[in-house]
């Protein structure tokens, strides 16, 4: 069972810059550069009768892996900066909104809005549901058009289907015959955002997740 939904509204991220984080690593850098000069020039030069005592070389050692240690994590840091479109602070503003994505979604006591697009020459339109393993547990007939619905979850006889989390489906039929099947996007809350080998990637309410390169919309939470 699906119900419209009227005053939609959708949204898309955008960018922070990142000048201060790049001039900060790339200040280090050079210190670290710097470091390693001084360093080889100290040992090139030392007096062969009155060398480096071994404590004085031995703290002079730990103070570079310190240095190293810290230019690795920089060097981390700003990757993860790019990674996630530039800037950490941003993703912060991705938690306990809602993001649009075709991925499962969690369904509980509450309904999902879904984002329905058939194909515009469809007599018809058929919604299917499918539930985690992709195996279909509904079929409901909406009527042709474009726009939001509320997703009630609920079977041909009233019965709430089981909590869990769902992918839909929308078949555009003309004359009898299916014209066209397509992915449908519905609205899931982002409870964590994290940096991966792939990228950005949100964590969603319920389980669940999405690269942050394959969400079309974000908007704040009803």
């Amino acid at each position: 069972m699906v119900n419209p939904v009227n005053g939609s509204t959708t949204g898309t991220t955008g960018t922070t810059s990142t000048s201060k984080a790049t001039d900060a690593m790339t200040a280090q850098s050079a210190n670290f550069d710097t470091f390693l000069r001084m360093l080889t020039t100290q040992l090139q030069n030392q007096d062969p009768l009155n060398p480096m005592e071994g404590s004085d070389f031995a703290v002079q050692l730990a103070t570079f892996s310190g240095v190293e240690q810290q230019a690795q994590t920089n060097k981390l840091l700003e990757q993860m900066l790019t990674q996630s479109g530039g800037s950490l602070g941003q993703l912060a503003e991705w938690i306990g909104k809602e993001v649009r994505t075709t991925e499962p979604v969690w369904f509980g006591d509450k309904p999902l809005t879904l984002d329905v697009n058939p194909d515009s020459r469809a007599d018809s339109v058929t919604l299917v549901t499918l539930n985690e393993s992709g195996k279909e547990v509904l079929r409901e007939e909406i009527g042709p058009g474009e726009g939001q619905i509320d997703w009630l979850g609920r079977d041909e006889y009233g019965e709430k289907l089981a909590d869990g989390r769902y992918s839909f489906v929308i078949e555009s039929n003309r004359a009898g015959e299916v014209i066209s099947e397509d992915p449908v996007g519905a609205y899931v809350r982002v409870a964590e955002a994290e940096v991966g080998s792939r990228g950005v990637e949100l964590i969603f309410e319920g389980g669940g997740s999405a690269l942050a390169s394959q969400i079309e919309a974000l908007r704040q939470a009803n």
